[in-house]
């Protein structure tokens, strides 16, 4: 963007159709230094209140809980990656200098190769940078960042993701092929009749899902879905397998105990609530496996850790 339009942005209005403050909008558009991409006071606003109307669903005008809740984002993270997702220049190089080397070691901890490491961190950058639509419009993933976490965490959940999915591909590939080569008859199998839990859970569980981070939901994915240990999990994040075990036990019980209150909005007692957990997610018609993030494991099992309080 030009320094005209980064000019323009200082000087613009905050929106006044927001559960924020024209106050609270200057004061988070200033924190995040969104100025310098050229991103306007409204702009940002306009991004704050659609990440706020997310996660804090209910209107309640300019809400105390909105302006709390967006106080506590990664502004400068969000304002960056934002305006890497419209193409800003000026974002993409201040990007590459904070996080190319971080992603490349990243990328090397999780693919433990050379090459492998440089085909995984390139690939990743492509889905970062983002690909022009039949409209003009450009397609980055960056535009999924929300704030709820670092930048930095952010990335190194997107190329664990990327890389299990090369795994996943890689494994689906040889065995076809061996299957094939084997002769092997490949017949629908008989169908078999599927439980219909309650539709309360599943709206509870959705909800719980998507209210948690992408590093929070890499870390269920990781270990429930794909049955990942934890020393595997802390290899993929870059951390000791006693603070993946502390950080999983922790998302865990959130998650658990939100469901279990979103049960308890939707009519049920505590302990049907609890009773309502002893379902497998592979019976649940909600994507959990979206929520979590983009994991797609064959596998699926009990989220709930309630036992171990």
């Amino acid at each position: 963007m030009s320094s005209s339009e980064t000019s323009a942005a200082t000087e613009s209005e905050p929106s006044t159709a927001s559960r924020l403050s024209p106050d609270v909008q200057d004061e988070l558009w200033r924190r995040s230094s969104a100025a310098e991409f050229g991103i306007a006071v409204a702009e940002f606003a306009l991004i704050l209140e659609q990440i706020a109307a997310k996660y804090l669903p209910t209107e309640d005008g300019r809400s105390a809980e909105a302006t709390e809740f967006c106080r506590t984002l990664r502004l400068q993270d969000l304002a960056l990656a934002r305006a890497c997702a419209a193409g800003s220049e000026p974002a993409w190089n201040t990007f590459l200098i904070r996080y190319r080397e971080s992603l490349r070691r990243s990328a090397l901890a999780i693919a433990r190769e050379e090459s492998a490491a440089h085909e995984l961190a390139d690939s990743v950058y492509a889905e970062l940078y983002g690909l022009e639509g039949p409209e003009g419009r450009r397609a980055s993933k960056l535009a999924y960042y929300d704030g709820r976490g670092s930048l930095e965490g952010w990335l190194r959940s997107v190329l664990a993701h990327e890389f299990t999915d090369r795994l996943r591909r890689e494994r689906r590939l040889v065995s076809l092929e061996e299957q094939v080569e084997a002769g092997h008859d490949f017949r629908a199998p008989a169908a078999e009749p599927a439980s219909i839990p309650d539709e309360r859970l599943e709206s509870a569980t959705d909800e719980a899902l998507a209210a948690i981070s992408a590093e929070e939901r890499l870390l269920l994915a990781s270990y429930y879905l794909d049955g990942r240990t934890l020393a595997e999990i802390g290899a993929l994040l870059g951390v000791h397998e006693s603070t993946v075990s502390r950080r999983l036990d922790r998302t865990a019980r959130v998650v658990t105990k939100n469901i279990i209150k979103g049960l308890q909005r939707r009519g049920l007692s505590r302990e049907q609530a609890r009773e309502a957990l002893e379902v497998d997610v592979r019976d649940l018609t909600i994507d959990v496996r979206r929520h979590l993030g983009g994991a797609r494991s064959e596998s699926g099992t009990v989220l709930s850790t309630e036992g171990k309080e």
